[in-house]
């Protein structure tokens, strides 16, 4: 009887022990049908050309309740999706730089409401458009010196355009970060700091530059140094590493109703050149990732900082980042309902939760169709991994979301 008690007690730690990351068999049958029917409704998107292939992952709690890979990474080369398949999250990095800018704030080095002057010197006497129409080209003095808060929530008043110097850096991504900066300075800002909201992947860029200044280390060193790395994001990197490339999946576009290979005049240009011999890179959009890795980050933020054990940002720190910070100002956000906290935007009104996020969930999305959230309130973390470049997903997006929150959010069970 001793015998059979031990032998029911091993079964009972070795499933305790088991990874949670996948889904078991032990997952409740209600879970495994939610799962399945988000399958099969991405595979209509994927059927219908929409996207090549997508990587899907919702963990509710400490369990991975849904993750699945369909489709084709590279449809060229006939390689499937699959769950380590690595994907430029493009603009999903803005709020990993901005994680970099609250840890030297903790530290110390820098004050959120400092001017960004204080640590770049080529913003002094930076000039603002004062007017629209005819006496556009007039140039003004700003209501006050940009903060680096007035970066992280884009209302510094930057524009999205390339400086006239350096006009396609974005594509080659070969001007070294501190250069990039010295040409965004010299550029006048569109609207008075801190009174309108225009995304700004440049003032991201400027962030970048103000976390070198700040740790005395190159932007994509600290991030790989201080988060990445610790976080164990292993297939998280600026500049894919040779042993790296045959897992990422391909950017596309859609063409007469086929999907083709995205042209070289995207962000990161050529998809399939990997960006070789690149030196910028890119702290608004410049990370690729994986659902896994991703799934490191954003359960840190639920965790109010921690993971695994390892605290990386303050429960306050977190606070911050995540509380609106443009409430006074519309319109905010790429999604009706939303505003925006320390570059995560964050879901605030009905408008906002038709896209399948209560209120209070905090998150972003990329450039190539990509989607990570956060819902504090039911513990739901949700990641749609997608690679086109030209648009048409945000139904893909929606009908995901919206699966994921009604299906296992504990208020669904």
């Amino acid at each position: 009887m001793r015998t059979l008690l031990r032998c029911f007690a091993l079964v009972f730690v070795m499933a305790l022990a088991a990874d949670s990351f996948g889904q078991g068999n032990d997952a409740p049958a209600s879970d495994k049908e939610s799962a399945a029917a988000i399958a099969a409704r991405v595979k209509h998107f994927i059927d219908e050309k929409t996207v090549a292939g997508a990587v899907t992952l919702v963990s509710r709690g400490d369990e991975a309740v849904e993750f699945d890979a369909q489709g084709m990474a590279d449809i060229e080369a006939g390689r499937p999706m699959q769950k380590d398949s690595i994907f430029q999250i493009m603009s999903m990095t803005k709020p990993v730089t901005a994680i970099g800018i609250m840890m030297l704030a903790e530290e110390g080095k820098l004050s959120v409401r400092d001017p960004v002057e204080e640590y770049l010197p080529e913003f002094k006497g930076l000039r603002v458009r004062v007017n629209q129409g005819p006496d556009a080209e007039r140039l003004g003095i700003p209501n006050h010196a940009i903060t680096i808060r007035d970066l992280l929530t884009h209302t510094a008043g930057f524009t999205d355009s390339a400086p006239a110097a350096i006009p396609d850096y974005r594509q080659r991504m070969n001007v070294p970060l501190d250069e990039v900066v010295r040409q965004l300075a010299r550029e006048p800002l569109l609207f008075q700091p801190g009174t309108e909201w225009s995304y700004s992947s440049a003032g991201i860029e400027v962030l970048g530059r103000i976390i070198e200044v700040c740790s005395g280390m190159k932007y994509a060193d600290f991030i790989s140094e201080r988060i990445l790395q610790p976080l164990g994001m292993k297939d998280s990197f600026f500049f894919p590493p040779p042993d790296k490339v045959d897992r990422i999946a391909m950017v596309y576009e859609k063409s007469d109703g086929r999907l083709v290979r995205a042209p070289a005049s995207i962000l990161g240009g050529d998809p399939a050149r990997h960006r070789q011999g690149a030196v910028f890179p890119a702290p608004g959009w410049g990370l690729y990732s994986t659902a896994e890795d991703l799934l490191h980050l954003y359960r840190m933020m639920l965790n109010d900082g921690v993971y695994a054990g390892r605290r990386y940002l303050s429960p306050f720190s977190v606070h911050l980042m995540t509380e609106s910070h443009t409430s006074g100002i519309r319109p905010v956000g790429w999604m009706r309902g939303s505003d925006y906290g320390l570059a995560w935007e964050i879901v605030t009104d009905p408008l906002g939760e038709l896209t399948g996020h209560y209120a209070g969930s905090f998150g972003h999305g990329g450039a190539f169709g990509t989607q990570g959230w956060i819902d504090p309130g039911d513990k739901l973390i949700s990641i749609l991994l997608i690679q086109r470049s030209d648009g048409g997903t945000d139904t893909l997006s929606d009908v995901f979301m919206t699966m994921a929150e009604s299906s296992f959010g504990p208020q669904a069970k």
